[in-house]
């Protein structure tokens, strides 16, 4: 299984609306061997994963957009028009359905109070931009561990759902078990009869032995 998950391809979507920090963090992706989606605000990212209606208006670069969007980690900018990066951040977090997902950000803004509160949110990394290519090799392990707490939470929900059928199978099993118990009593109250004649039968047995061991006696006799 371990095998399965390194082999699996990586999506990333990266949220920018700066077109040439979009086209770097594009191609800095690529080189890494990720599957890569470029688009240019925090709206425009919740719509592509699910969270908004889709809007005909929108438009998405992505290298292979299938039916079902399945996003290893989004990487986005923090200072964008609208809906910033710590906005999409809270946004992501407090889905249930994406709350998994890592989460970085990038600033070329190095403001601690900033960082720390992207940190505190939930973001796995903040990048100061430019970002570089030595950035990447930092993504591949976050993804990786969401991976594997995805397949741990598929493989608990598979427990759970074995157990419940098996607990709905036992009271069959359990009835059947009282009724061999409850016919047990019988045997029992059967015995004190077969001990009562055992014992007449040894008692008459006695008699006659000891009639058999005694000697007869004779009365005197008068003349």
């Amino acid at each position: 299984m371990a095998v399965a998950i390194a082999e699996a391809p990586f999506h990333v979507l990266a949220v920018d609306d700066s077109l040439p920090d979009r086209k770097l963090i594009e191609r800095l992706l690529k080189t890494s061997s990720f599957q890569v989606t470029t688009v240019d605000s925090g709206t425009k990212a919740l719509e592509f994963l699910g969270l908004h209606g889709a809007d005909a208006s929108i438009s998405v670069h992505a290298d292979h957009l299938d039916v079902e969007v399945n996003v290893n980690l989004i990487i986005t900018d923090y200072c964008m028009p609208g809906m910033t990066g710590y906005d999409l951040l809270k946004k992501i977090k407090e889905s249930s359905s994406l709350r998994d997902i890592p989460v970085v950000i990038m600033s070329s803004e190095n403001i601690p109070s900033r960082i720390n509160r992207c940190l505190e949110e939930g973001a796995n990394e903040f990048f100061l931009k430019p970002v570089r290519l030595s950035d990447m090799s930092k993504l591949k392990p976050h993804i990786m561990k969401s991976r594997c707490k995805e397949h741990y939470h598929q493989e608990e929900d598979d427990l759970l759902s074995n157990s419940d059928s098996n607990t709905s199978s036992n009271p069959t099993n359990n009835s059947s078990s009282d009724t061999i118990s409850t016919s047990n009593p019988t045997n029992y109250s059967s015995n004190p009869t077969y001990n009562s004649s055992g014992d007449s039968s040894s008692a008459r047995k006695r008699k006659a032995a000891d009639d058999e061991i005694l000697p007869k006696t004779s009365r005197p006799r008068h003349s």
